[in-house]
């Protein structure tokens, strides 16, 4: 028994030195390991006392996440993706900001492991994209990826996936609407199969949430899934008041309701 427990902690150390962060920009790739992370000149440890992921104040070795993008500008678009197919879809400048929120690249250490998300499940690690301080920006929790393989320059959203856009007629709600579903939709879900992501079901194809939920229950299932599905495997997030607001969530229904006249038939 020692050791199988021995060889499994030598495969797991293995494994996180091994691991390999990438930024894939359109002058090239740039990739560093775990060790070179830990060991990066900029690395510090920092604490974060609210973190989404684990739900309680945590303690990083971490890089601030500017440093490893040498050559991106504030109006360039960005991608992080996560090893189960999540995709944050997140405007550089947040991330390059000096002001306000600053997003760190943690590293996980071989040789002090991070606990596991849940009971069976594995850790955030080896990368995951932190911040202090964010709610001086308004960062969501879906701007809090865990278990990050890479990011990627991409063209904005608006040129890359046309299927989701509004009508061009469509009120400055339904727009607002669209930058929420940007933000906190579009890392899990695809809509009119549009998206990068590879994590949740489609929101229109082939039936919109506001077709099936009636009444409250789609706001209510925004806020808080496990009241209405409840179900161990279950991995939607509620998005408290904090996070969407009561006037950002109507925006949000509203476009998915403008959205549920758009289908794309393939």
């Amino acid at each position: 028994m020692k050791l199988i427990l021995l060889l499994a902690l030598i495969s797991l150390t293995s494994a996180l030195q091994a691991a390999e962060f990438e930024v894939q920009l359109e002058d090239g790739r740039r990739a560093w390991s775990s060790s070179e992370l830990l060991k990066h000149p900029q690395a510090r440890d920092i604490e974060i006392s609210d973190d989404v992921s684990y739900q309680r104040s945590m303690r990083y070795r971490a890089v601030p996440l500017c440093v490893l993008l040498e050559g991106v500008t504030p109006g360039d678009h960005l991608q992080a993706v996560a090893l189960d197919g999540f995709a944050a879809e997140l405007p550089a400048a947040i991330l390059l900001a000096s002001e306000g929120a600053k997003a760190w690249l943690a590293i996980e250490d071989p040789q002090h492991p991070w606990p596991p998300l849940a009971k069976g499940k594995s850790s955030a690690g080896p990368f995951y994209l932190v911040w202090t301080d964010p709610a001086a920006s308004q960062i969501g929790p879906e701007q809090w990826p865990f278990q990050v393989a890479r990011i990627r320059q991409l063209a904005p959203v608006e040129q890359r996936f046309p299927a989701l856009l509004p009508a061009t007629d469509a009120g400055a709600d339904v727009q607002a609407g669209f930058a929420a579903y940007q933000k906190n939709c579009m890392a899990c879900h695809r809509l009119n199969g549009a998206g990068d992501a590879e994590f949740g079901p489609d929101l229109n194809i082939p039936h919109n949430p506001t077709e099936y939920f009636t009444g409250d229950f789609l706001r209510q299932y925004i806020r808080d899934p496990q009241s209405l599905r409840r179900w161990p495997q279950g991995r939607m997030p509620g998005f408290s008041e904090r996070t969407i607001d009561n006037t950002e969530l109507e925006q949000l229904i509203g476009y998915l309701q403008h959205m549920a006249q758009r289908k794309i038939t393939f």
